[in-house]
C-alpha cells in the first residue's frame, strides 16, 4: 500500500490559469511555500514553488478567486509529468493534482479559511454550480 496526499499552505504566485480542453476545465497555479532554515547561524525563510493543477467544473468556479498574492490550502496528491522538449531533451516535473482548495483570508480578511466546496459557488441564476467531475484523461 502506498500513500499520496499533499497537505500545503502558501500564496499564489500569480492569478490563477484557466483552460478549457476537451476533457472539460482544468486551472493551473502556482505557490509559494516557505520553508525555515539555518543558514550561517541565521533562520531564514526560503520559497518553494509549486506548480497545482485542478480539473472539472469546480476548477472553473474557484479560478476567479484565485488571484496573486491570496493564500490558499491545497489539499491533493503528487503526480510526475514527462515529456520531450522540442530539443529532444527529456524533462519532468513534480505537480500536485488538487482535490481541495481553501481559500484562506489574510489579515483582516473574515474569521477564517473558506473551504472550495460545491456549497461556495452560485452562478448569476442563483442555482449551485455542481461538484467537479473526475480527472478528464
Amino acid at each position: 500500500m502506498s500513500i499520496n496526499r499533499v497537505v500545503l499552505t502558501g500564496n499564489l504566485t500569480r492569478d490563477a490559469e484557466l483552460k478549457q480542453t476537451s476533457g472539460g476545465a482544468l486551472v493551473k497555479m502556482r505557490i509559494a511555500v516557505n520553508d525555515r532554515r539555518k543558514v550561517n547561524d541565521q533562520w531564514t525563510d526560503v520559497a518553494n514553488f509549486i506548480d497545482v493543477i485542478m480539473f472539472g467544473t469546480r476548477a472553473e468556479s474557484v479560478s476567479r478567486f484565485l488571484v496573486k498574492g491570496k493564500q490558499v490550502g491545497i489539499d491533493g496528491r503528487l503526480r510526475m509529468d514527462e515529456w520531450t522538449s522540442e530539443d529532444g531533451q527529456k524533462r519532468s516535473k513534480l505537480e500536485v493534482y488538487a482535490d481541495n482548495i481553501e481559500l484562506l483570508g489574510s489579515r483582516g480578511e473574515g474569521s477564517g479559511p473558506r473551504p472550495v466546496t460545491e456549497a461556495s459557488f452560485v452562478d448569476e441564476a442563483g442555482s449551485d454550480v455542481p461538484d467537479g467531475e473526475d480527472i478528464p484523461f
